[in-house]
């Protein structure tokens, strides 16, 4: 029996090239969606990077280290709050979160704003962190996988891009909608 019920997302090449990440970076990725898909971003870094992984639960650092070994990476997992990041500060050159579930947009504001801001802490200067939402579904992932119930009213009230720019991040974008998933990016410049 699975230790959480995970759905398979179709990962293309360009997908993953979406998250922007680079050899010889280091990465810490937030929450897991698709294991494959993080072991993936965990291979960019290459040999002379780094890459980290915090997630809330047991089971989900199984997963983790499940899509890490497919990808034959080696990814430093880590249990706990995702709001209190246990990494120095400006540690990381890129944060990415996982959040096609719904957990950025299915939180208060408040836990929201705790979790951006570790992520803003453990960047350094001129460092990138990116959300990976649900996004535009087209046919028949539609209608067999609806987006999140609480991703609809989080983007109506400006979502992720508004999350990000509250908790401090300049240069906020949108870099694209691509096989239901959804790429913001925010800089940290302070």
């Amino acid at each position: 029996m699975p230790l959480l019920s995970f759905r398979r997302l179709t990962i293309d090449p360009l997908t993953v090239s979406m998250a922007g990440v680079k050899l010889g970076e280091r990465l810490l990725q937030i929450g897991v969606d698709d294991p494959s898909l993080a072991g993936q971003l965990a291979a960019k870094t290459g040999l002379s990077g780094t890459a980290a992984h915090m997630v809330s639960t047991d089971d989900e650092a199984v997963l983790v280290n499940r899509g890490a070994r497919k990808a034959g990476v080696l990814v430093e997992v880590r249990v706990g709050p995702i709001d209190r990041l246990p990494f120095d500060d400006g540690a990381f050159d890129l944060v990415v979160i996982h959040s096609m579930r719904g957990q950025l947009a299915s939180a208060t504001a408040d836990e929201r704003d705790a979790v951006l801001q570790a992520c803003c802490r453990v960047l350094r200067p001129g460092g990138r962190v990116m959300t990976i939402e649900a996004g535009t579904r087209t046919g028949l992932r539609s209608v067999l996988r609806p987006a999140p119930a609480a991703q609809a009213p989080y983007d109506a009230s400006g979502g992720s891009a508004a999350a990000l720019r509250q908790a401090g991040f300049n240069a906020v974008r949108d870099l694209g909608d691509r096989e239901g998933m959804k790429f913001l990016e925010g800089i940290r410049t302070t």
